[in-house]
C-alpha cells in the first residue's frame, strides 16, 4: 500500500491504465522522464497528467504551462511532480504555498469566498517556500526508507508528520500515515488520515480505494461500496479497485456487477496470481448463472 521506490513500466501501466504508446508520448515531450522504471515523484506526475487529459487540456496548452511555470518559479524543476497542478477544462492552474496561480500567465488567483480582502498576503518569499519542499520531500523519501528496510515504525510515523509540518497538503504522507495505522488495526486513526488525504486532494484515486478497504475490512459495505466507486470514478482503469468491488459485489449478491468488475480486472491485468483468482471466480460465477 505504501509507495516504493521504483515503479517498473508495467506497474505504472496496470496502476493507471496508460498504454505503453501514452508513456511513450509524455517520454517525448519530456513531461516524464524516459525510464525503464518510475520514481514516486514520477507516478505523481503520471497521475496529473491523465486529469489533464482528462479535462481535455491539450499539449501544447500542456507546454506552454510547463515552460511559464519553470520561468516564473526558476526553483521548481519538476512541476508535474513538486506542485499541485491542475484544470476546470480552460485553464490550467497551480497551488503554490496556498495561493492559487494560472500558470500560463501566472496570475495569482484568490479565493474572496474563503477570505475577504483584508485577508490576501503577499505572494511567499520564494526561496523559503522552495526550502519547506526540498525538505519535506527528503522527510518524505526517508519515511518511505524507514518502512522498506523494516525500521520501528514509530520512526516512520514520525518522518511522515515531519512532512506535514513542513506541507499539510501532503496526500501521500497522510495516506501512508492512514496504512500503516490499519495494518496496526488502529482503524479510527487510519480513517482519519485517510479523510484528510482526500480533504487536501480530492483526485487522489489511491486515498479513495485505501478508505473503501478499510470500510470493507470493518464489514461496513455501503460505505466501502462508495469509496471503491469513488477510486473508479477518477481512474477507471484501476485493476485493484475493480477486484475488490468485484468481491464485495459477489458477497452481496449482485451477481452480473461482480461479473462486470471481473472481466474489465482481467482486462486491465491478465497476467499473475491475483488474475487467476479472477478467472476462477469469473467461471464459478457463469456456472452460478447457467445453472
Amino acid at each position: 500500500m505504501a509507495p516504493k521506490e521504483e515503479y517498473s513500466r508495467a506497474d505504472v501501466r496496470r496502476k493507471f491504465g496508460v498504454t505503453e504508446r501514452q508513456l511513450k508520448s509524455w517520454e517525448q515531450r519530456a513531461w516524464i522522464p524516459a525510464s525503464t522504471s518510475y520514481a514516486f515523484s514520477d507516478l505523481i506526475a503520471i497521475q496529473t497528467l491523465i486529469k489533464l487529459n482528462e479535462n481535455r487540456i491539450r499539449s501544447t496548452q500542456i507546454n506552454k504551462a510547463l515552460a511559464s511555470l519553470r520561468k516564473k518559479l526558476d526553483w521548481i524543476k519538476q512541476p508535474l511532480s513538486e506542485l499541485r497542478v491542475v484544470s476546470d477544462g480552460k485553464k490550467i492552474t497551480v497551488h503554490v504555498a496556498g495561493q492559487k496561480m494560472e500558470a500560463i500567465s501566472g496570475q495569482i488567483l484568490f479565493d474572496f469566498e474563503a477570505a475577504g480582502l483584508s485577508g490576501v498576503r503577499a505572494f511567499p518569499e520564494r526561496r523559503q517556500t522552495a526550502t519547506r519542499m526540498r525538505e519535506s520531500e527528503a522527510w518524505f523519501q526517508k519515511g518511505l526508507e524507514l518502512e522498506e528496510t523494516g525500521a520501528p515504525v514509530d520512526e516512520a510515523i514520525d518522518a511522515y508528520r515531519k512532512v506535514l509540518e513542513l506541507n499539510p497538503g501532503a496526500a501521500g504522507a497522510l495516506v501512508n500515515l492512514g496504512t500503516i495505522y490499519y495494518r496496526q488495526r488502529k482503524f479510527p486513526e487510519a480513517e482519519k488520515y485517510y479523510r484528510n488525504a482526500i480533504e487536501v486532494d480530492g483526485s487522489y484515486p489511491l486515498a479513495q480505494f485505501n478508505l473503501g478497504n478499510l470500510y470493507d475490512e470493518q464489514g461496513r459495505v455501503k460505505e466501502a461500496l462508495d469509496h471503491y466507486r469513488k477510486a473508479l470514478t477518477l481512474n477507471p482503469n484501476y485493476a485493484d479497485a475493480h477486484f475488490n468491488l468485484a468481491l464485495l459485489c459477489e458477497r452481496t449478491g449482485d451477481t452480473l456487477k461482480a461479473v462486470h468488475h471481473w472481466k474489465t480486472y482481467l482486462k486491465l491485468d491478465s497476467s499473475g496470481q491475483w488474475a487467476e483468482i479472477a478467472r476462477r471466480q469469473l467461471e464459478r460465477l457463469r456456472q452460478v448463472v447457467i445453472r
